[in-house]
């Protein structure tokens, strides 16, 4: 563990963060706090963004200046499904595509509790629909942090029951695999994790589920299924209370002969690529710039 990393647990300590996610009901108004709507300037450089409206969804299409990519990242972002996008999230895409030169779509999907799975699970199939009408399917990279990639794993559930074609590459960044959060070892992980707390994550997906079972795959991909899978890339961390479920999907997708590559943060928390204020996170971060290059060459 780095000496950066240290500060950070202190900070967040401080700051309360994981005390926000043990509160049942969870505070999500005072977590729309973080939300941006847009990256800053200082993230824009090098880029020429533009948004547009999908239903309920604001799109922000980023375009590397003097390159207008054949691949496309469709992004969405995690937040528990309550709230987001938040600055590091921005930065971190920002930085992707400037340094592969890779167009990007961010889904900025409408929120619970106001709005619920089906709407939302609506609103992302709705934007692959219209991300699928400029980009060939081939050359579509699907990624998603925390939530986000429950988001996009659903997403391919959906297509591959739709007998619709698939995007040949899943980029998953510590995922929300199963909204139930049953998983008797979660308990075990819950005081090493310095960021997420039960309490606070399942109160959220509650909230998100409605009358949806936390257990229908809607909101749980794990109790999906992984046939014809595209490759996996999977960022997992030790100290991440979504690790034990993680781990059941990768076993699922073996068993469905699947192709998935781990990148195991050992002692690391929920989405440190995405922390690139600590050294672990810079270097997973550049993990995720070197696939997109290897995809693309």
């Amino acid at each position: 563990m780095s000496f950066r990393y240290s500060i950070l647990k202190f900070f967040l300590k401080v700051a309360g963060e994981k005390k926000s996610w043990s509160k049942d009901p969870i505070d999500f108004h005072k977590k729309r706090k973080d939300n941006r709507p847009e990256p800053s300037k200082k993230a824009l450089r090098g880029i020429i963004p533009q948004q547009f409206q999908v239903l309920d969804s604001k799109i922000t299409a980023l375009q590397p200046k003097n390159n207008d990519s054949e691949y496309l990242l469709f992004y969405c972002h995690g937040g528990a499904f309550i709230y987001g996008p938040t600055e590091h999230q921005w930065n971190s895409v920002c930085k992707i595509v400037k340094e592969t030169q890779t167009n990007c779509w961010v889904v900025d999907y409408p929120k619970a509790p106001e709005n619920k799975i089906i709407s939302i699970q609506e609103n992302i199939c709705k934007a692959y629909e219209e991300a699928v009408k400029q980009y060939d399917p081939s050359k579509i990279i699907l990624m998603g942090d925390s939530v986000g990639g429950n988001l996009v794993t659903t997403l391919v559930q959906g297509l591959i029951k739709e007998k619709v074609e698939v995007p040949n590459h899943l980029l998953l960044i510590t995922p929300l695999m199963d909204a139930s959060l049953s998983n008797p070892r979660i308990k075990d992980i819950d005081p090493i994790d310095p960021i997420l707390s039960y309490q606070g994550v399942r109160s959220a997906k509650q909230m998100c589920a409605g009358d949806t079972s936390l257990t229908d795959p809607l909101i749980s991909p794990l109790y999906g299924t992984f046939a014809a899978f595209p490759k996996i890339y999977l960022f997992m961390a030790t100290n991440d209370i979504l690790m034990p479920d993680q781990e059941i999907f990768i076993q699922k997708v073996t068993d469905s002969a699947g192709e998935i590559e781990v990148i195991k943060g050992e002692g690391m928390p929920h989405i440190w690529p995405f922390l690139p204020f600590i050294p672990e996170g810079k270097r997973a971060l550049q993990q995720i710039i070197s696939i997109i290059k290897a995809i693309k060459a």
